[in-house]
């Protein structure tokens, strides 16, 4: 009974690395020199050394067969029994055998004991794992930046666990749309953005929150993104809140602004539906950077500007009520139009010849320069610009406290209380 519970395991591991491979797509040569070098670690720890012994693989029907070679020798002359055989041994094996030969004797891996053979069947079991976290690995480096289909498994405080092919990728929440909420059965898409070994595991991240989600998912839903006669230039997005898209049309007939938006906002539409409605500017791209600069800037129209290619920034005027559109909500639009442009965006407003105002660095005697520095993050550079919004508004706009602001204030609306 025992010996025929050892036979069974070692088909057993055959069997069940068979099927591993069948799952995994483990190519015939590989699954062959793994089997093989298993069997050869049994051999190790029964002879001492596998030198001589030959493995015959047949992966078709799950077949081991082990031989040793052993060169025949006078019985007297014997000196290593793992390498020679006596000649009285070899001919009772076969009486043609002389001395000299070489002897191919088949070996039974069940006569090595069940120590050998459960430590065989460990190291088996390793060497499937190092492979299946190998498979993983390779699978999703190959499809880094392609949209992913999955199903939501766990959602947790930091990342949700995904379901993708029978593997586990992880949502971490940096990478969420601040928007999403999903439940476990979910369907989710994601754009695979980085695979990487940690702790010995492989760990795939996906994204929602890339620029490179927002570019695939263009490269889906419009046809001719997909086929290149449009290129998408850059992107730069605040996950949920606004977007800003530069494309180019490589075909003088093809408007790539329209085509981004389709007929009535058609192709747009389920791009900001996913993305939880976040505010997509889709511009035509250029290499005039005052121009570029100008579009990036929309929906604000824009009176003038200097720029300084060198420097990379940008002075840019606007009529007053326009100021608002380009620094949009939160200060977005003036962010993203930097990013997207390269270029360091100033606003200023733009006053009528005989509008007087004073410009905020002439206060700096009164007012600290980073406190003057945050009034002109949010566009307002003048004293008249500041004073044209109330402080619960410059509160919401700066990270200054309600103090420091009517204190600022307080010092503007004396310089034109003197005048």
């Amino acid at each position: 009974m025992a010996r025929k519970k050892v036979v069974d395991t070692k088909i057993n591991l055959v069997e069940a690395f068979t099927e591993f491979s069948r799952f995994k797509n483990i190519d015939r040569a590989t699954l062959m020199g793994i089997l093989e070098e298993v069997f050869r670690t049994m051999i190790r720890k029964n002879y001492g050394s596998d030198d001589n012994f030959e493995i015959i693989v047949n992966v078709d029907n799950g077949d081991i067969q082990g031989f040793r070679e052993r060169e025949v020798v006078e019985d007297g002359d014997l000196v290593d029994e793992t390498t020679q055989i006596p000649l009285s041994e070899a001919l009772i094996i076969d009486d043609d055998y002389e001395v000299g030969d070489e002897l191919a004797e088949e070996i039974n891996f069940f006569d090595f004991g069940r120590k050998i053979v459960q430590t065989a069947k460990q190291t088996l079991t390793q060497k499937i794992r190092d492979l299946e976290k190998a498979s993983i690995i390779e699978q999703y480096q190959e499809i880094i930046g392609e949209i992913i289909v999955g199903e939501v498994y766990q959602v947790w405080r930091n990342e949700i666990l995904v379901i993708h092919e029978e593997n586990e990728l992880v949502l971490p929440r940096t990478q969420q749309i601040p928007k999403d909420r999903f439940r476990k059965g979910e369907t989710i898409r994601a754009v695979v953005l980085e695979v990487e070994m940690r702790n010995n595991n492989p760990r795939v991240i996906i994204s929602r929150a890339s620029p490179l989600f927002l570019e695939k998912l263009f490269e889906q839903e419009v046809p001719e993104i997909f086929d290149g006669l449009i290129t998408v230039r850059g992107i730069v997005r605040e996950p949920g809140e606004r977007a800003k898209v530069a494309v180019e049309s490589y075909d003088d007939r093809i408007d790539p602004v329209g085509a981004c938006v389709g007929m009535k906002g058609s192709r747009i539409h389920g791009i900001v539906r996913e993305l939880r409605n976040e505010n997509i500017d889709v511009i035509s791209y250029t290499i005039n950077d005052q121009l570029y600069i100008q579009r990036a800037l929309s929906p604000a129209k824009i009176s003038s500007m200097k720029i300084d290619t060198e420097k990379r920034t940008a002075r840019v005027f606007l009529s007053p009520d326009q100021i608002s559109l380009a620094i949009g909500k939160n200060g977005l639009n003036i962010k993203l139009a930097s990013k997207l442009t390269d270029y360091s965006i100033d606003v200023y407003r733009e006053f009528e010849g005989d509008d007087e105002d004073v410009d905020l660095d002439e206060f700096k005697d009164e007012i600290d320069e980073w406190v003057i520095a945050a009034f002109k993050d949010i566009g307002c550079d003048t004293a008249k610009s500041v004073l044209e919004l109330n402080s619960e508004e410059l509160e919401r706009r700066t990270d200054l406290d309600i103090e420091t602001i009517e204190s600022v204030l307080n010092v503007l609306k004396a310089e034109f209380e003197d005048d």
